[in-house]
C-alpha cells in the first residue's frame, strides 16, 4: 500500500540520504525558502542563481502554475482526484490543499525517489476528513509500479489529473516519452494532463548558463523547444486546452501568486540573496524572465 513507505526503517532511510551531492528536489526546496536541504543543494541553488540572478522566477511561477491549474480544474473541470510524480519536498501550498479548499473530498497521490522527501512525507498526509491523501516511495521510471500503488487511493476508472511539473527535464528523450505514454494511456477519458517544463527558447542565455551548473553536479537536464513539449500531449491524443503550451506566466494569470505569511515579520536586510527568494513578489515578471512551458490537456 502507498502508505507502507513511510513505515521504512529510519536507519535505512539515513542510508539512503546522500548530503554529499545535489538533488534537483532539494534544489527546488532551496528556491522555495524550505529548510529541507543541505550545503550542497544551497551550493548548487547558489550557482544556478549567479548563473541567472532572476531564474527564481521560473521555479516560483512554476509553482504558481500548479496553484492555479488545480485551482482551475477542481472548480471548473471538477477533478477531484490527483497523481502528482516528482512531488518535491512538502511546501505551501500542495496540491491537496488547493483542491481539497476547493473540493474538500479531492484524493491526492504524492510520488517521488528522494528518501529526504519520504523523510517529511507525513506533512502531505494532512488530509481533510472528507478526501485523502496517500505517498508513494517510486521514481518516475516506474510507471507500471506507480499505477500498481495509486490504485490502492485513486480510482483508475474515474478521471484524474496526471501533474508533471518540472519533472520531466529530468529525463532523456526516449525514456520521458515513453514513460507518458506508459502513464496516460491508463487515464480514463476526462482525465488531464498538468506539464510544466524548462525550455531555452525563450531565453537561451539565461537558461542555458544555468543548465550547465546543473550539468556540472551531474544531473541528466534536458532543455526541450516548444514542439516536443506540446508531443508529450498530442501523441498520446491529448486535446491541449486554452491557452495552450505557454509560458508560465501567461497561463490564466491572476496576480494572486501568495507570499509567505511571515513576510512581513521578516527583517529582509539581514537575509542573503537565496534567503531571498521567497520573500520576493514574483508578479513583476517580464517575458525575458521566464523559462518554462506548461500547458494542460484533456484525454478525449
Amino acid at each position: 500500500m502507498p502508505g507502507d513507505a513511510l513505515s521504512q526503517d529510519p536507519a535505512e532511510l539515513r542510508r539512503r540520504i546522500d548530503t554529499t551531492k545535489a538533488h534537483p528536489a532539494r534544489v527546488y526546496d532551496v528556491f522555495l525558502g524550505g529548510k529541507d536541504n543541505y550545503p550542497v543543494d544551497r551550493a548548487a541553488a547558489a550557482a544556478a542563481l549567479a548563473a541567472n540572478p532572476r531564474g527564481y522566477l521560473d521555479v516560483r511561477h512554476n509553482r504558481d502554475f500548479m496553484r492555479r491549474a488545480v485551482t482551475r480544474l477542481s472548480k471548473e473541470s471538477g477533478i477531484r482526484q490527483y497523481l502528482d510524480i516528482g512531488t518535491g519536498l512538502p511546501t505551501q501550498e500542495n496540491v491537496h490543499q488547493i483542491a481539497q479548499r476547493a473540493a474538500p473530498d479531492s484524493r491526492v497521490v504524492y510520488v517521488d525517489n528522494d528518501p529526504v522527501v519520504l523523510a517529511h512525507a507525513r506533512a502531505l498526509l494532512t488530509s481533510g476528513p472528507e478526501g485523502r491523501t496517500d505517498y508513494i516511495d517510486a521514481d518516475l521510471k516506474q510507471p507500471a509500479q506507480i499505477l500498481e500503488q495509486a490504485a490502492g487511493t485513486l480510482d483508475l476508472s474515474e478521471p484524474l489529473a496526471l501533474v508533471l511539473a518540472a519533472i520531466l527535464h529530468f529525463i532523456e528523450d526516449d525514456e520521458a516519452y515513453a514513460i507518458v505514454r506508459e502513464l496516460v494511456d491508463v487515464l480514463p477519458s476526462g482525465s488531464r494532463l498538468v506539464l510544466s517544463h524548462l525550455t531555452e527558447d525563450l531565453n537561451p542565455e539565461n537558461v542555458r548558463a544555468v543548465a550547465r551548473t546543473y550539468h556540472e553536479r551531474g544531473f541528466t537536464f534536458v532543455l526541450r523547444t516548444k514542439a516536443e513539449v506540446e508531443r508529450f500531449f498530442t501523441e498520446n491524443g491529448l486535446e491541449i486546452e486554452e491557452p495552450g503550451v505557454v509560458p508560465a506566466h501567461h497561463w490564466h494569470p491572476d496576480g494572486a501568486a501568495p507570499l509567505p505569511e511571515d513576510a512581513d515579520a521578516v527583517d529582509l536586510s539581514a537575509l542573503d540573496d537565496i534567503e531571498l527568494v521567497r520573500y520576493r513578489d514574483i508578479n513583476d515578471v517580464t517575458d525575458a524572465d521566464i523559462n518554462v512551458y506548461v500547458g494542460t490537456a484533456v484525454k478525449p
